[in-house]
């Protein structure tokens, strides 16, 4: 596999202090056993996404670094997870095997200006799929829903049960999420940073009392970092995931959702799931693709 170069380095800093947090991952995600099978026999249709990025024999995809579970960067600073594997089946369903993949580290931030620059070709990063990013860009999916609930430190000294106990207390999320959007209903003291494995220590510290993100992304959190949080197990919005790619490019995204529910139907969506997220969390049936 191949990282963007540009990112290279944050890449092995932020293996490091995955490594020296405690954080594991169960590797099996990488494992070559487990790398899709690549067609290379098949054939686009001229002038399309498909046929342009089967031709070149390469894809720039971008996910998330520091997201246990569904996409985290390893100890060869190679990401594992659910998402890496669904851009991994996406890919290969292209004719491109794994080391004609450039990963490239996408934040809540940066997603969309990174689809409209054409800096990534899709972006799958736990992105949930709301109507305002509509407006910039497409989404294909989704290929998993999630939910936002809140960590807190292991026995829940503040007693918080959901969202509405959280008034005037400090809360720590993500720049540019829908976590920060919609806690902001809730409370107004809200600290928002770059990546959500640095709420962690002003969580420690007592300078938050919660971080909020989708549920899937605390469970992770609270594994990599036990004994020390806990996840409050109330989900308060559903967000489903789905796969950013440019505005309006209809034919790429229906022939995503076609491959998303292929895996959906033939076990290789549930396989991923079960050697990664699976871990930790029991494997969803799988959601009906928007066909919009």
């Amino acid at each position: 596999m191949r990282l963007n170069k540009r990112l290279a380095i944050p890449a092995l800093a932020v293996a490091a202090i995955v490594a020296l947090s405690g954080c594991t991952d169960s590797g099996e995600a990488g494992d070559d056993s487990s790398a899709p099978a690549v067609d290379e026999t098949i054939e686009f249709e001229a002038g399309t996404t498909m046929a342009e990025l089967n031709e070149a024999g390469t894809i720039t995809i971008g996910t998330k670094f520091d997201q246990p579970l569904f996409g985290q960067v390893d100890a060869d600073g190679d990401p594992q997870g659910f998402d890496v594997e669904i851009a991994k089946l996406i890919a290969a369903k292209l004719g491109i095997p794994e080391t004609g993949i450039v990963w490239t580290e996408t934040v809540s931030a940066n997603r969309e200006p990174f689809i409209q620059s054409g800096e990534v070709d899709i972006v799958v990063a736990t992105y949930t799929i709301n109507d305002k990013r509509k407006e910039v860009i497409s989404f294909a999916g989704p290929y998993y829903n999630a939910g936002q609930d809140l960590l807190v430190l292991a026995g829940n000294p503040e007693g918080i049960e959901g969202p509405e106990d959280l008034e005037g207390k400090p809360v720590c999320t993500v720049s540019g999420s829908t976590s920060e959007a919609n806690i902001a209903e809730y409370t107004t003291n809200v600290t928002a940073l770059s990546g959500y494995a640095d709420c962690l220590e002003p969580l420690r510290s007592g300078a938050a009392v919660a971080l909020t993100t989708d549920n899937v992304i605390l469970a992770g959190l609270a594994e990599a970092n036990d004994p020390e949080f806990e996840v409050v197990g109330n989900p308060f919005t559903e967000e489903p995931y789905g796969i950013g790619l440019a505005k309006d490019d209809t034919e790429f995204r229906n022939w995503i959702n076609d491959v998303l529910e292929e895996a959906f139907e033939d076990g290789s969506w549930a396989d991923a799931f079960e050697r990664t997220a699976g871990t930790v969390l029991p494997v969803p049936d799988p959601p009906a693709v928007d066909r919009y």
